[in-house]
């Protein structure tokens, strides 16, 4: 058989484990990302038994583990620091094969790009146009033009190619709130699980990493676009520096100019992910809140189940067709059910946050783990020689 070809463009975590998905099934790829270099802005990223079980049909969850910490407990805390229920993340590993690992996205990013050819790899490739040219796509880029046998879209919630090619799909929708994400420095007489505190309006959490340190993250239903004039720190400590232990030793460990802002957006659901020879994953496909840690696990769902459904098949098009309909309606599923629980986590009318408070509280955690099984349990769909060489 003819070396396929593919050019990913965008080389964040659903980009970076495509390529890498399907170079290990002999691909020759190119990955074009517009940034001058491959890193991840962000800060912390949970890693639930889905995405484990994708990293493990990539060859990589014992090398990904070895970059985390393993969070044995969490759950949810009322704002006087009451806990609502509790989730035991060690019944959860025991159920599922995998368990909840937190790592630095960054951390995560150099992974993939190790795994990757370095002649793979094209920084500072802003991607200008991709078009057919009959059985094939062409891709213009700041650096050139690459013809290929499929391209894949993991440019991101605003993606260039989606717009290009979903003309009359609707745009990113604004959640209603902004969120912060930030890791502190080395908190060594520090120890607490992980935890998330609701408010009104406002909820904060935070869990563990390696080496003493702690990744937190806040979200306040705020206009969008709306940055702190003193600056994001100060925004956080003002907004959140009075909340129940541990968050104020936590806030006063975080290095002034590190605390990144993101207003949250998600993605109406598109009709299909593929079109001719392009198909999408990540959050240029599906973006979603981020209550439930699931966007950048999916996006590895994404990229194992496309070279599954690649190998499977030689015909481009049939494997495309399997591969959206495998994806599309798990993912639209789990965007639908990260927007309903982000709003109750961010409603502000007290009446409501007394009845969400109590209903959680009264909620058995057996329902719980019931209810988080379809989404922790996956593993991929179609099993091939090549997974995890």
């Amino acid at each position: 058989m003819a070396e396929r070809i593919v050019v990913v463009v965008g080389g964040g975590i659903g980009g970076l484990a495509a390529a890498v998905a399907l170079h290990r099934r002999g691909w020759r790829v190119s990955v074009l990302e517009r940034a001058g270099e491959f890193t991840e802005v962000g800060a912390g990223l949970s890693l639930w038994p889905n995405a484990m079980s994708a990293l493990a049909a990539l060859g990589l969850a014992e090398r990904v583990r070895a970059l985390g910490s393993v969070e044995t407990a969490g759950g949810v805390r009322d704002r006087t620091g009451r806990w609502l229920s509790r989730m035991d993340n060690a019944e959860i590993a025991r159920r599922h094969g995998q368990p909840l690992l937190v790592v630095r996205r960054a951390d995560l990013v150099r992974a993939l790009v190790e795994e990757l050819p370095a002649e793979s790899l094209r920084p500072g490739s802003e991607v200008h146009t991709v078009r057919p040219d009959g059985e094939a796509v062409v891709v213009e880029h700041r650096g050139g033009i690459l013809r290929a046998d499929l391209a894949v879209g993991a440019d991101g919630v605003r993606s260039e190619l989606r717009r290009q090619w979903w003309p009359s799909a609707k745009g990113p929708r604004y959640a209603g709130y902004t969120a912060w994400r930030m890791i502190t420095e080395p908190l060594a007489e520090l120890r607490t699980e992980g935890a998330v505190i609701w408010g009104r309006g406002e909820r904060i959490g935070y869990t563990t990493l390696p080496g003493g340190r702690f990744y937190c993250f806040g979200a306040a239903t705020v206009p969008a676009d709306g940055a702190s004039i003193d600056g994001e720190h100060a925004a956080v400590r003002r907004r959140f520096g009075d909340w129940p232990d541990p968050i104020p030793a936590l806030l006063a460990a975080v290095p002034e100019d590190s605390v990144l802002r993101h207003d949250v957006y998600d993605l109406p659901p598109l009709s299909t992910y593929v079109r001719g020879k392009i198909a999408l994953v990540g959050d240029a496909a599906h973006a979603m809140d981020p209550i439930l840690g699931q966007g950048a696990c999916q996006a590895l769902e994404d990229a194992v189940t496309l070279a599954d459904c690649l190998d499977a098949t030689p015909n481009i098009g049939a494997a495309l067709a399997h591969y959206d309909s495998l994806r599309r309606p798990r993912t639209q599923a789990i965007v639908r059910r990260s927007a309903r629980l982000g709003t109750v986590a961010q409603w502000s009318w007290s009446p409501a946050v007394i009845a969400r408070d109590l209903a959680t509280r009264v909620a058995p955690a057996a329902a719980t783990l019931r209810a988080m099984a379809p989404i922790l349990g996956w593993t991929p769909p179609i099993p091939t020689a090549g997974a995890g060489l």
